[in-house]
């Protein structure tokens, strides 16, 4: 938690002494001024601030709660931008205002005192309120990054109270801080922090399909990181560096902090000037601990003829109340008399108050009620074996969200469904019994029904409804069954079979030829048995250890290349393009070769999955996008490019079995998929000259670049087959 803390932390401390200090300052202008009784105003302004940030943050959740999931993901974007924009500012602002600070803000209070009552609380109501907007944009986006993680509200309450005791120290006079070097230093730290405010922002609007590129990963360390670890967490909480980032988010990154912090330290060195040591370093903290007022209007010299204090300067009071009426001439000379004076109105002393406090709550309800979607939303349906269904009445037209409440006994599971064809609009997974989940579909009109699948004995079908309208919704999609995919299952165990024979056969000739030492023929014959391997991978998630043992990598082993347990193709790879002697390679040639047979042998009785198939269809380039096109597991042969092209050939083999029931569920799909794997196997084919294949690292940018992005797009366009292919329980 206090990973995810920090960040706001440092906002609360930050925004919170900021405000503070104004509120100070605010306070010692008119305790100065003799003018005590207009301190409530003060606080009325602060807790009008207090209110319309706290009302903001409402508006900011209750608005994100009401959009779809990808909507969802390009407003918190959006928002996460914004607040980096505003924290950016907030930060140079500060470096640059705060020797300037407690003038500003006393000539705004002396003004105010001279205009009346409410021109007080609309002082300290801005001076305050743009700070509340600050943190509230800021917490919301750094409590979306960590999400249920409490750590965020914890580390702004922890951050406030602190910067309230401080701003209390320094009013007392009890302490003394150099405010510059606070806030140049947390200034710092801030933009560090909103860099990775500004990554994790990119991201969701690539997520939200704001962006494109989100699959092109900059670098992916998901596979050797553990990101469960403390390193990872804490680099994750407290500068949202993620172990996989996309190329967007890397340049977002990098770029946000190389200019933003060039320019906030350069107008450090050059802005700021020399200060004896220990003394307050803004204006603003003068003020409030020990620095000398400047002469105000209240001490200069009464003119001749006026009235004077005791002590010899003009009363206070022609401060503090405003200007005084003019004396009138005498009466006589031509002159008359003195004229009766009608006194003002004065509206109650609860008005201003109830004012400030009441109009951000109001307009906040105001932009909830007008915001509010189209939806039931408060509508429960029932969820068990026997009252499936029960609450359920035809919805209008629009995006509804009903509230699934499993009433029976047994985890289960929910599906809006077309009752017709079995088509899926929506579904709720895993639901407890006793708990309610919230469900949002986009309704249109036909006919609508639920399916409960309860974890033991048989679905249920409530009653159907007929929606009447048109409109254009979400895409129903048609579940698919595990005897769907036996089929698709049963021809590609045969490819996978085929190929471990292959592989068996291949891996005996690298051994002969290593134990021969043959090792120039041994790294023509690594490569072909590498490629035959690597074109099998849907299969990755039946191989078990298996794959350790084959296809090892180093990363994360403790000694590198050199552990023993390094093992496999790499393994072998790094030997016969390091110089190693066949003497070397025997054992581990060896061991590649037992390993392969040990596969062919256990493959038939292990347990492959049907429900692999779908997602294997987009995991497998997610894995050449992660460890190929980035050369990650070079381990001398330059090959990477011969690998991406066999694990694009067994992608093909993929799609080439779960057609017919891609092809039903999404006919414009394939021609897409296909007109993308055409793409990328041209820019790989022109990396192939004869036997010889250009190592990764020797592609010229625009080449590299060009590969990466049809490799995400073509994974961009696969992303819907496995939710298309997901088996659902019918029964």
């Amino acid at each position: 938690m206090w990973d995810d803390a920090f960040p706001s932390f440092l906002i609360g401390l930050r925004e919170g002494l900021e405000a503070g200090l104004i509120v100070s300052i605010l306070v010692a202008t008119l305790v100065r001024a003799g003018a005590r009784n207009r301190l409530p105003q003060v606080w009325l302004g602060v807790l009008a601030a207090i209110a319309l940030a706290m009302s903001f943050g409402a508006v900011l959740t209750f608005t994100a709660a009401s959009l779809s999931a990808t909507a969802q993901e390009a407003f918190g974007g959006t928002l996460s931008v914004i607040a980096v924009a505003f924290v950016t500012a907030m930060v140079f602002w500060m470096r640059r205002s705060a020797r300037s600070l407690s003038g500003e803000i006393k000539e705004k209070v002396t003004g105010a005192l001279a205009m009346g009552s409410g021109v007080l609380v609309v002082t300290s109501f801005l001076a305050v309120g743009r700070e509340g907007l600050e943190t509230a944009l800021f917490l919301w986006t750094t409590a979306q990054a960590a999400g249920e993680s409490a750590g965020p509200l914890t580390g702004a309450g922890i951050g406030l109270v602190l910067a309230a005791a401080l701003c209390w120290g320094l009013y007392r006079r009890v302490l003394k801080i150099n405010l510059t070097r606070f806030f140049t230093r947390t200034g710092a730290v801030l933009i560090v922090i909103a860099a990775g405010v500004l990554g994790y922002g990119l991201r969701d609007l690539q997520e939200g399909g704001v962006f494109p590129g989100r699959t092109a990963y900059a670098f992916d360390l998901s596979g050797s990181i553990d990101a469960g670890s403390w390193y990872s967490t804490l680099l994750q909480g407290v500068l949202n560096i993620t172990p996989a980032m996309t190329w967007l988010q890397a340049i977002g990154y990098v770029g946000y902090l190389a200019v933003v912090m060039t320019l906030f330290v350069r107008g450090v060195r050059t802005g700021a000037p020399k200060r004896a040591v220990g003394e307050t370093a803004a204006a603003g903290a003068g003020v409030v601990a020990d620095a000398p007022e400047p002469q105000s209007a209240a001490e200069e010299p009464a003119p001749r003829g006026g009235r004077a204090s005791a002590a010899g300067g003009p009363e206070p009071r022609a401060v503090v109340g405003g200007p005084q009426p003019q004396a009138q001439p005498a009466s006589g000379a031509g002159h008359p008399g003195p004229q009766p004076v009608r006194a003002p109105r004065r509206r109650p002393g609860w008005v201003i108050p109830v004012a400030v406090i009441a109009v951000p709550a109001v307009v906040a309800g105001l932009v909830v009620a007008f915001a509010r979607p189209k939806s039931t939303g408060g509508e429960t349906v029932a969820v068990s074996e026997t009252e499936c269904g029960k609450g359920f009445t035809a919805p209008e037209p629009g995006r509804q969200t009903f509230q699934m409440r499993n009433t029976g006994s047994k985890t289960a599971e929910v599906y809006l469904i077309d009752p017709s064809s079995n088509a899926v609009y929506g579904e709720v997974e895993g639901l407890a019994p006793g708990t309610t989940r919230a469900l949002v579909a986009t309704v249109t009109g036909g006919t609508y029904a639920w399916r409960c699948v309860p974890s033991s004995g048989r679905a249920v079908t409530s009653a159907s409804v007929t929606v009447a309208g048109g409109g254009s919704g979400a895409q129903a999609v048609v579940p698919v069954s595990e005897n769907d995919l036996a089929a698709p299952l049963k021809a590609y165990q045969a490819y996978v079979e085929q190929g471990l024979a292959t592989l068996v056969a291949q891996t005996r000739t690298l051994d002969a030829d290593i134990a021969g030492n043959h090792l120039a023929q041994a790294r023509t014959d690594w490569l072909t048995a590498h490629l035959t391997y690597s074109s099998l991978g849907a299969a990755y998630g039946t191989f078990e250890d298996f794959d350790k043992k084959i296809n090892g990598r180093a990363d994360g082993l403790p000694g590198g290349v050199a552990d023993k347990d390094f093992a496999g193709f790499h393994r072998v790879e790094y030997g016969l393009w390091h110089a190693q002697t066949a003497g070397q390679l025997k054992a581990p040639a060896r061991a590649l070769a037992d390993a392969a047979a040990g596969l062919q042998k256990a493959f038939p009785a292990q347990d492959f999955d049907p429900g692999d198939l779908p997602l294997r269809a987009h995991e497998i380039l997610e894995n050449t996008l992660q460890f190929e096109l980035t050369a990650d597991t070079d381990e001398g042969s330059g090959t990477n490019l011969a690998t991406a092209n066999a694990n694009l050939a067994g992608t093909r083999e993929l799609l080439t079995v779960l057609k017919p029931l891609l092809t039903t569920r999404a006919p414009k799909l394939l021609p897409t998929v296909d007109a993308d794997v055409a793409r990328l196997q041209q820019l790989l084919d022109a990396g192939h000259r004869g036997a010889a294949w250009t190592p990764v690292e020797q592609l010229d940018t625009v080449t590299r670049q060009r590969i990466s992005g049809a490799t995400g797009q073509l994974l961009e366009d696969l992303a819907p087959v496995p939710d298309l292919l997901e088996i659902r329980k019918s029964a």
